[in-house]
């Protein structure tokens, strides 16, 4: 212990004896003129840990007691919800606001009432939970019914990353419809570090949406998903290219993301890219890359690959 007490005494002295204040000046030179890559000065962002106790106070509302920090009976439900309830509203209300200050900041506006805008987001949000409560009623059942080694609804929610993912994608989602600056984006990417599911926000998604597995699902932000679609890990809905402008840089915004009509399963593997639809009904099978429409009740498949079957030698008996 001694050696590396002392190891550690002469590198601070090294250290500290110029090189410290040299280093220092070094580092924050880069700083100057920086945009969105440091936060200094900018009281005004979204607190990122702040933004994920609020996704679990909702996961809270959403599917009461499935975590136990609460003792969720009939006689305290409406208690519990109603605590719940303000401090979401509490909490997410300051969030949107430093949101909208951001954005403020960014545009030079000097005149939004940023706060009442954040208030009034933080009430139609939460007006959206019981409607929110009954997509992911169908979401589970269509994960129950879809996955032949589900044994319970119970087990889907406490231990399917596929119904973290989509429970914060669509309490994401009615904040990026209204707008809402970068909590949405930051809502989405805790989920994905979370499942490996990746759902951005602007996506349009109906009811009884299953990922089966999940890991490595991408799902772009204009995407369109209909009713009752199933899809396997590994699946990409993403873009096939982007629009560049005279300088070279990408031109943002447009349909550029798959459509899924209803009722569609898509297996593991699957790439579908650009603004093509995949008719009602279709299948998609696994490991395809698809770059066209495919109609209605079709199924695409990518030929058998050739396999080579070896016979393993065996080395002669010892005597």
């Amino acid at each position: 212990m001694s050696g590396r007490a002392f190891n550690f005494a002469m590198a601070k002295k090294k250290f500290t004896n110029g090189r410290l204040e040299k280093l220092i000046d070094r580092i924050t030179a880069t700083y100057h003129g920086d945009s969105g890559i440091n936060f200094i000065d900018a009281a005004n962002l979204p607190v990122r840990g702040q933004i994920v106790q609020v996704l679990a106070l909702l996961f809270e509302v959403l599917f009461p007691g499935h975590t136990g920090n609460k003792a969720v009976t009939k006689s305290n439900v409406r208690y519990i919800v109603g605590d719940l309830l303000s401090q979401i509203y509490v909490a997410l209300v300051e969030q949107v606001n430093r949101a909208y200050q951001y954005q403020c900041r960014i545009n030079n506006c000097r005149h939004c009432d940023c706060t009442s805008m954040a208030e009034k987001v933080t009430e139609e949000l939460l007006a959206q939970l019981p409607r929110m409560r009954e997509q992911l009623k169908g979401d589970v059942r269509a994960a129950f019914e879809g996955d032949p080694a589900a044994k319970s609804y119970e087990e889907i929610v406490m231990s399917y990353p596929c119904i973290t993912a989509i429970a914060t994608y669509r309490i994401a989602h009615e904040l990026w419809i209204r707008a809402v600056p970068l909590i949405p984006r930051i809502m989405s990417e805790c989920a994905h570090s979370r499942t490996g599911i990746d759902i951005h926000p602007g996506a349009k998604i109906g009811s009884n949406f299953f990922i089966d597995h999940g890991t490595g699902v991408v799902i772009g932000e204009t995407t369109i998903i209909g009713n009752n679609v199933k899809i396997y890990q590994g699946t990409t809905l993403g873009a096939l290219s982007f629009r560049r402008d005279q300088r070279g840089r990408i031109i943002k915004g447009g349909k550029r993301h798959p459509t899924i009509e209803d009722d569609v399963t898509i297996y593991a593997e699957a790439t579908i890219l650009g603004d093509v639809t995949i008719g009602k009904g279709a299948v998609i099978g696994g490991n395809t890359w698809i770059k066209e429409s495919v109609p209605p009740g079709v199924t695409v498949a990518s030929p058998n690959p050739d396999l080579v079957y070896r016979k393993h030698e065996t080395g002669r008996k010892k005597r």
